[in-house]
């Protein structure tokens, strides 16, 4: 997969396999963003990565804010849907886990907070259209 890459999925079927091809990229450090509306995909994405690294209980982070996961590697699983403000983030040590170099960490709605986003990231913006398929759009900040 070379940056940016864009791919339309028809189906849950074409979600999981650029879930398959994305997990084969992800090394620890990486942080990946996922933005879109409600109802885009962006957990089930995830859940599918997840699903690559042998981690099948997986639960949305909407009320936990984040979930981890231990396997193969580490995984922090978080969502700022919730959240009103920034402090909220760092209250909860945010910033021990984006430096945690040894983890991969995914944050839905990571565009609610942009200004404590790490410059280097992999941003997935996920378009869910009116025949719901779904458009898949990812970038890398170095």
């Amino acid at each position: 997969m070379e940056f940016p890459f864009y791919k339309k999925i028809i189906s849950e079927e074409g979600t999981s396999l650029l879930a398959d091809e994305f997990a084969e990229i992800l090394i620890p450090g990486d942080i990946v963003i996922l933005n879109g509306n409600l109802g885009a995909g962006k957990t089930f994405f995830v859940k599918q990565i997840l699903k690559k690294f042998d981690i099948e209980f997986i639960n949305s982070p909407t009320f936990a804010i984040v979930n981890e996961y231990y396997g193969r590697y580490i995984f922090y699983h978080f969502d700022f849907f919730r959240i009103n403000r920034e402090i909220e983030l760092f209250d909860i040590g945010i910033n021990d886990y984006l430096n945690n170099v040894e983890a991969i960490t995914f944050i839905e709605w990571g565009n609610m907070f942009p200004d404590i986003l790490p410059k280097k990231r992999i941003e997935i913006d996920i378009t869910l259209n009116e025949d719901y398929s779904r458009q898949f759009y990812f970038k890398k900040y170095e």
